[in-house]
């Protein structure tokens, strides 16, 4: 099989995970577990020199990095219906994707391994402690734009936007944000894990919506 999707449960690789299922792309899925250090091997190194999930290998050709692998995605598996086709209305879609991978996603960083950001043990609970407020508000935003999804995020379709909400929420739930606490988001991430493609992702990564905190 030329087209293989490096994951890890739970990740933000969820997401073209999922959209890889949607789109009914054969595909194989190649289990990557972080918790043993799998990332920093001399092997996935090669493949991936910053040690991270996902990596879409399409015929031997190398995509890391969610905004390009969905991009890809889109244009050659997809027929385009994960992103609009309208310009003004793609470039929104990805400004928002950009915003949950480069904003959202690096505070929950900074919450759930402040190591990555200082060496200074005595600084981690000032990092999880601010930026645990500031994902909340990430959070609100994302309950927001899922308030007034029509149906989806994105619009007429499920796409990545979707995929990506319900993986944020389910990270909050690890560090203290109840995941059932969002008025909107809970159940349009239901709405979302219960889609017949998704739920393939979710059963291969063997996923749990309403996330517990992690205990010290």
């Amino acid at each position: 099989m030329t087209l293989q999707l490096y994951y890890a449960p739970g990740a933000c690789s969820f997401v073209p995970h999922a959209l890889l299922e949607i789109a009914g792309v054969p595909f194989e899925p190649k289990l990557v577990k972080l918790h043993k250090g799998e990332q920093s091997s001399p092997e996935y190194l090669a493949l991936n020199a910053r040690g991270q999930v996902p990596v879409l290998v399409d015929d031997g050709a190398v995509i890391t990095q969610i905004v390009a692998i969905v991009n890809y995605i889109n244009d050659k598996y997809a027929g385009g219906k994960f992103l609009p086709t309208d310009p003004l209305e793609k470039a929104k879609a990805l400004e928002l994707l950009a915003w949950f991978n480069n904003s959202v996603h690096p505070t929950f960083t900074h919450v759930f391994m402040p190591h990555k950001f200082s060496a200074d043990k005595n600084t981690h609970t000032e990092l999880q402690s601010f930026n645990t407020a500031l994902f909340r508000g990430q959070l609100t935003e994302i309950d927001a734009l899922c308030a007034k999804a029509q149906p989806w995020i994105g619009g007429a379709d499920i796409g990545p936007l979707d995929l990506y909400a319900l993986t944020l929420m389910r990270w909050g739930g690890f560090v203290g944000l109840d995941p059932k606490g969002w008025a909107h988001l809970w159940p349009h991430a239901n709405k979302v894990a219960q889609h017949p493609a998704v739920a393939k992702a979710v059963a291969r990564e063997k996923l749990d919506l309403d996330v517990k905190p992690v205990k010290a």
